[in-house]
């Protein structure tokens, strides 16, 4: 699907970490996006999202807007994250049904995998087993925006998209201690202990846990090559094919906030997923999508922005 500046594209979440960063690759593309704050449309209520389409009459949707956080926020939240991000997806859905959306590009979670998956994971693995308990609600309201991609492709002809996105950090990423991912929490710790001459810093669980990570605009330009050039409701892995623990990223970037003091691990909060790193095969070889950041250079990037703009936004 070719993008023009006559292209309708519609982003939700367009104001979030990623949105920001989508519409600026579309942008680049010559397309302006249709955007919208929160105020003035809760896709979680129909009435609001059907007259959003109505009024807007997009051609492509690109569907980001989530409710969701790193483990504590998880399970402080699980109903209103299970309940928000089904009726997000099944709104955004029927209401580009009933309008003539050519297509929707939803994006999925590497939180809708089983918790023990076979590493890499693979597309394919996706429905043998249950999410890790503490992401499950959120993983699983993903795995039901699959669903609708699928169902209203057979039923409908709907053209989606689904992206399953392992975890992003780069500038505007979430820096509040009570909602945030690991990468913006440990930078906010540290330099909180540093700061303020503290000895130790603590972190959850035991620092066994490996992640992959994808800088965010790396998959800001997956999301939109996939729009351009994705047509399929076979879900795509997008990640950066690294995998990194937990306890190596807190050593890194300890050192790289300059904190020399000792990292405790409270090994009574939980770990989450054992491991996550994603065959990321798929996004090359169907939409030619291949993440550029290496992680050093990604964090350091991310630290830099934080220092520069985020402090003040967090605070």
């Amino acid at each position: 699907m070719a993008l023009d500046r006559q292209s309708r594209v519609l982003v939700t979440g367009a104001s979030g970490f990623l949105g920001r960063h989508v519409v600026e690759a579309l942008r680049a593309r010559g397309v302006e996006p249709i955007t919208f704050r929160s105020a003035d449309c809760d896709l979680r209520d129909w009435v609001q999202t059907e007259a959003l389409f109505a009024k807007e009459k997009p051609d492509v949707v690109i569907h980001i807007a989530w409710t969701g956080g790193g483990i504590g926020y998880m399970r402080a939240h699980p109903g209103s994250i299970a309940r928000d991000n089904t009726l997000m997806a099944c709104h955004v859905f029927e209401a580009a049904r009933r309008h003539g959306v050519r297509k929707v590009v939803g994006i999925g979670s590497v939180c809708a995998y089983p918790k023990y998956t076979e590493v890499p994971f693979k597309e394919e693995d996706l429905w043998l087993g249950y999410p890790e308990e503490t992401n499950a609600p959120y993983g699983i309201s993903k795995k039901m925006m699959l669903v609708l991609t699928q169902s209203f492709a057979d039923e409908f002809g709907l053209n989606g998209v689904h992206l399953l996105m392992v975890n992003m950090y780069g500038p505007w990423d979430n820096f509040d201690l009570e909602s945030s991912h690991v990468i913006p929490a440990m930078m906010r710790k540290f330099l909180a202990a540093k700061e303020s001459g503290a000895s130790k810093v603590t972190l959850w669980g035991d620092g066994s846990p490996t992640r992959e990570f994808i800088y965010v605009t790396d998959a800001a330009e997956a999301v939109v090559k996939a729009t351009e050039r994705y047509d399929s409701p076979d879900p795509v892995n997008i990640g950066s094919a690294t995998e990194a623990s937990i306890r190596e990223l807190a050593t890194t970037i300890g050192a790289m906030v300059g904190f020399e003091g000792e990292i405790v691990w409270d090994t009574s909060k939980p770990n989450g997923q054992p491991r996550r790193k994603l065959d990321v095969s798929k996004a090359k070889e169907r939409f030619g999508f291949e993440a550029t950041m290496p992680l050093r250079e990604g964090l350091e990037r991310t630290y830099r922005w934080y220092l520069d703009h985020g402090r003040t936004l967090s605070e």
